[in-house]
């Protein structure tokens, strides 16, 4: 049981199984744990209300898709053309703010009470860790975002190796190259791990040192007091819901629409909806076995084999390939990016808006909206560390393993590129066509065993999907069952398949893969100003506990 005793300056209410069963619980039924209707938990209204939402959302999209589309359009120009600072200023507070608790007493505070230790070795949770870092978007922009920054981008104004007819610049070639693995690491290293700790330091120092649920309100007790289990709780909890939802549906398109271009590249499978709906309908299907086994059978087993092939894969690939010239990129790129963090993190001013507007705040907004997700999965894994730890952990350790992956993928992608730019297939791909899912496979074309390999990548982006999508629905099951890790597996299915249905609905819809940015963007503008209040209450509980 998590030491509850130190809380000072927190007006925490007597006891955490008094607050769990009694304030959280004000006013609903089956206040006792019971079930509901078709064995769904729903004395908590976050789940009603972002069920319901969530369901008219599907048959909104499936019955008026060329409105739909055009509404998300609209919304993805004005959101990331009207708030792109916003979003590149929130995640440099979350920068900051990270760095800060490193650096003051609060650092001290543990985990879990003082008598807390750590539930996992350093080299367990390092792997959990890794684990987290590794997702659909590696192997979706692994290979895509260095060559594309690199050349047609032009990221704080450096100018692309290539001619408009496609003929290369040779004394552009160096600070292109550095540059796109810079914009590359940008969006991959400090700041969205920033982003990813903020939420999982709350969810863990507000669960195991006060006893409050596993959920995202808890941590405002410190701002809203009591008023936490009412509707402000609620409301916060649902935008989590609605951010989690959407963030996860955007990576199951990106995944449904990678995998149908490594079919087709090795099969001749068609590239189309059809296919691509079925290959979502498919993996839902697996993911819900995995859900119905359980944590331990289901997401731990699988996420045990995408770490093993991952690794397999990775290490082909350097060694493989051109692997002096990937260790020397590994090291010029990060520091491209420790000399330009500065530049490419200003919210103001700035004229590669097309670089800032199309992919910073689309990552950032994606970033957040994943931050639920991934945040209670370090949180559940992280107790008995020290902030400090915590936090210079989280911040390092996943980021390198982005750092190498995309130095690895993106280091010979361009390197094919430079060396042959007349047959490249990456080039053809990326730069001529801008044909994103083929571009990984475009990659392995040039290298041996394609075939074998190309089928290698198939299978791990299935099983990124299935980890994603099952472990996906835990997070919001427990959110939505008001933070209990032991909800009714009926609901777990629930948000599984309606998570699935969300990422067809939106591929299907006018916008395609716009509209699942376009819903990433939307739900995460409201939750960054969530994430910007929890580094307040976390400050305040830090220094409760540390009083």
């Amino acid at each position: 049981m998590a030491d509850t005793t130190s809380n000072q300056g927190i007006p925490e209410p007597e006891g955490a199984s008094d607050v769990i069963q009694t304030e959280y619980e004000i006013g609903q039924d089956n206040i006792d744990g019971s079930v509901g209707p078709f064995g769904f938990d729903i004395h908590n209204p976050v789940f009603v209300i972002s069920g319901l939402a969530i369901v008219a959302f599907v048959f909104y999209t499936l019955a008026l898709p060329e409105q739909a589309g055009a509404v998300f359009s609209w919304l993805f120009a004005s959101v990331t053309k009207g708030f792109d600072w916003f979003f590149l200023a929130a995640a440099n507070i979350f920068v900051i703010f990270c760095l800060v608790l490193i650096v003051t007493p609060v650092g001290k505070v543990r985990l879990g009470g003082a008598d807390a230790r750590p539930d996992y070795s350093y080299i367990g949770w390092f792997a959990m860790l890794f684990a987290a870092g590794m997702g659909i978007g590696l192997m979706f922009f692994g290979v895509l975002e260095p060559v594309y920054h690199m050349a047609v981008s032009e990221p704080l104004g450096v100018p692309s190796p290539f001619t408009e007819d496609g003929q290369l610049i040779p004394e552009n070639v160096e600070a292109a190259k550095k540059m796109g693995l810079a914009a590359t690491i940008f969006h991959w290293g400090l700041h969205p791990w920033a982003i990813y700790a903020v939420v999982a330091l709350a969810l863990a120092l507000f669960s195991f040192n006060k006893g409050l649920p596993l959920t995202i309100r808890s941590a405002f007790y410190p701002i809203l007091g009591d008023r936490v289990w009412g509707w402000w709780g609620h409301v916060i909890d649902t935008l989590a819901v609605f951010a989690t939802l959407f963030g996860l549906a955007t990576s199951l398109g990106f995944g449904a629409q990678q995998a149908n271009a490594g079919l087709n590249h090795v099969f001749g499978v068609p590239i189309g909806p059809t296919a691509q709906v079925l290959l979502i309908t498919g993996i839902t299907s697996i993911a819900l076995i995995s859900v119905l086994r359980g944590l331990d059978g289901g997401v731990k087993l699988l996420s045990e084999i995408n770490m093993g092939i991952a690794a397999l894969l990775l290490l082909f690939v350097l060694f493989v390939g051109p692997t002096l010239l990937i260790m020397t990129d590994f090291v010029n790129g990060l520091g491209a990016y420790l000399v330009d963090l500065i530049p490419l993190s200003n919210p103001v001013g700035r004229e590669d808006t097309g670089f800032v507007q199309g992919w910073t705040s689309f990552y950032w907004a994606w970033w957040i909206s994943w931050s639920p997700f991934v945040g209670m999965f370090i949180a559940r894994v992280s107790r008995g560390r020290t902030v400090r730890e915590f936090i210079i952990c989280v911040l390092i350790i996943p980021s390198l393993v982005c750092v190498l992956w995309m130095a690895v993928f993106g280091g010979v992608a361009i390197d094919q590129v430079l060396s042959d730019p007349a047959t490249s297939a990456v080039k053809a791909q990326v730069i001529d066509s801008y044909n994103p899912p083929l571009s990984l496979f475009a990659m392995l074309e040039g290298l041996p065993f394609s075939g074998i390999t190309s089928v290698i990548g198939i299978v791990l982006v299935i099983v990124f999907f299935v980890t994603s999508s099952d472990s996906g629905s835990l997070v919001i099951d427990t959110i939505t069952a008001g933070g209990k890790v032991d909800a009714p597996v009926p609901q777990r299915v629930f948000w599984c398949v309606f998570e699935g249905a969300v990422a067809i609905v939106l591929l299907l819809s006018a916008g395609g893969l716009q509209s699942l940015q376009s819903m990433v963007i939307s739900t995460g503008l409201p939750f960054t100003i969530v994430l910007l209040l929890m580094c307040w209450a976390i400050w305040k509980g830090l220094r409760a506990e540390q009083a």
